[in-house]
């Protein structure tokens, strides 16, 4: 996980995982639609799974 991609989650979480699916761009969506600290977290627990 790059800085680069913590920044991007920090700032706009859906963004930062688009490389990682549709599926995890619209739970990151979602999520970050009820709240940004939890679209943040969903955003940072799938770069970490995601490996890049």
């Amino acid at each position: 996980m790059s800085v680069w991609r913590v920044i991007l989650s920090i700032i706009f979480p859906p963004l930062a995982v688009y490389d990682q699916g549709c599926g995890s761009i619209l739970i990151v969506f979602i999520l970050t639609c009820l709240g940004w600290v939890p679209g943040v977290i969903g955003a940072l627990v799938i770069l970490n799974k995601g490996g890049n």
